[in-house]
Formats: C-alpha cells, structure tokens, sequence
C-alpha cells in the first residue's frame, strides 16, 4: 500500500532545464567549454557539485574553484526561474489529487535547498509538501537511491510504501533502486526510449495522471 508520494523537481514540477543549460552554457563556458544539450544531458539528474566535477574531469580549466563555478551556475538558474518559470502541466492537478486523498507527499531533489525554496515559493505550492529534502547533503547523488530512502524514513514511511515522479533515468534508477514505484514524465524528444519500461508508468504531461495509478 503506497502511503507517500515524493516529487522530484527539475523537469518535472516546472521545465526548469532550458534555464539550467543557459546557465551551464555561458558559466561553463567562461571557463572554456563549449557545452551543447547533447552532452549536457549526460548530467540531468545530477547534483551541482557531481556536474561541475563531471565537466572539469571531462575538460580542466584553470584554477579547480569548483565552489565559485556552482555559485555562478545557482544564482544563474535561480534568476532565470525567478523571472520565467511556471508550473508544468497538470503539476497543480496532480498535487491536488495526492493532497486531497490523504497521502504524504515531499519534494525530494537533486538541486540544493537553496533552489527548492526559490521553485516551491515561486510557483506557489509549499503547502502542498510535508517535507522538502536535497540531494546536497546526501554522501551520493541520483542515480543513487540515498536521497530518496533518507525521505521515506523521514516520513516515516518504508521505501516500499513510496511513488515517485521522476522525468530523468538517473532519477527513476535511484527510485526503482531504492524499491519504490515510480512513474515517469520524460521530456517530449525523448519518450520513445526503451528504458523507461523500467517505470511502472509513464506518462507525457502530469495532466492524464489518475489516483488509481498509484496503487496499480
């Protein structure tokens, strides 16, 4: 029996991705990278730290400050979300559909506490979570399944009495591996990939999300 629901945020809750390319692109490539989405899908799902470590082992640059390149690349996203970002579709729908029939819900993300609070509170829907939690001070990030098992038992809840909504493989990796359901809403170009038979849903938008998909 699913007794709590665990959003993720990027690309799922709001299309927060085309801001976190703009903003890997020009910081990156400040630092001499030339960064397209192809390649930059390879981190989707990852923390910041994991991506700047991933970019410079893929091309160093000069001094390794990898604390002011994540600073340069958060404060980035954040003001292109503060300024642009809506709810995806059928986010609101979904998340009143889980909240009115009496399941737990919590945001739990790869992206630090300080961008989750921007996101929730500029799209509104803080009091639809009874826990927000960041990959940041987890030991590893999606697609290890840590994040994820350290919010059910902070619900109280057991892995197995989880489902998740993820749209990245490393996302819905760290959910199957932690045993929990997991539905997935994959970004358009990528929805015929066979790897998402993986989910025990997917789905194209969160707006064709029905409650009885959570115990089915």
């Amino acid at each position: 029996m699913i007794k709590a629901i665990i959003f993720d945020m990027d690309g799922l809750l709001v299309d927060s991705e085309p801001y976190w390319k703009i903003a890997e692109k020009n910081c990156f490539g400040k630092l001499g990278l030339n960064l397209n989405d192809e390649l930059l899908r390879q981190v989707m799902g990852f923390r910041l730290s994991e991506v700047v470590e991933h970019w410079y082992n893929y091309q160093a640059w000069g001094e390794k400050n990898f604390e002011a390149v994540e600073a340069d690349v958060l404060e980035t996203v954040k003001q292109l979300i503060i300024e642009n970002a809506d709810a995806l579709p059928g986010v609101i729908h979904t998340l009143e559909l889980c909240k009115a029939n009496g399941y737990k819900i919590a945001l739990a993300s790869s992206s630090a506490m300080s961008l989750i609070n921007v996101v929730v509170d500029k799209l509104n829907i803080r009091h639809y979570f009874d826990l927000l939690v960041s990959a940041e001070f987890e030991p590893y990030g999606k697609p290890h399944p840590s994040v994820f098992l350290t919010t059910a038992n902070m619900l109280n809840v057991l892995p197995t009495e989880c489902l998740v909504f993820e749209d990245s493989v490393n996302g819905m990796i760290a959910a199957k591996a932690a045993r929990m359901k997991c539905i997935v809403v994959p970004e358009a170009e990528k929805q015929q990939e066979l790897y998402w038979q993986l989910a025990n849903y997917q789905l194209k938008t969160l707006e064709v999300f029905k409650l009885e998909m959570v115990e089915s």
